[in-house]
């Protein structure tokens, strides 16, 4: 069955910098759009960014555009979400998903990790 693993998660003050990571197994790596979404306390899970299959496209929401990149590397069958100055508003819970590019929603997703963002 389908497995994404987020980690890289953790505390850290405001303006500093943190890489996650997902990793996925038992996929075809390749064939999927890889994203990254978050779910604040007491809020609904929102988007953050996603990545087609060779890396190419990628979009971001609003409030990360240009603070956040994500990458990913289709040898190691992995995403990475690279958070630059980060903002107490940035804390949440950060998930991994991925869908075929065909598919109007995400279809698997990692269990989370968390990041918290003290002032």
């Amino acid at each position: 069955q389908v497995q994404l693993v987020e980690s890289g998660g953790g505390t850290v003050q405001s303006g500093d910098s943190l890489r996650l990571s997902c990793g996925a197994s038992s996929l075809t790596f390749r064939s999927y759009v890889m994203g990254w979404f978050r779910q604040a306390p007491g809020k609904e899970r929102e988007f953050v960014a996603r990545i087609n299959w060779d890396g190419t496209i990628t979009y971001y929401t609003d409030s990360v555009n240009g603070r956040f990149t994500i990458s990913r590397d289709n040898a190691k069958n992995t995403v990475y979400l690279q958070m630059n100055s980060l903002k107490p508003e940035d804390t949440a819970v950060y998930y991994c998903a991925a869908k075929r590019a065909s598919a109007n929603q995400f279809q698997y997703w990692g269990q989370g990790t968390l990041v918290t963002v003290s002032e």
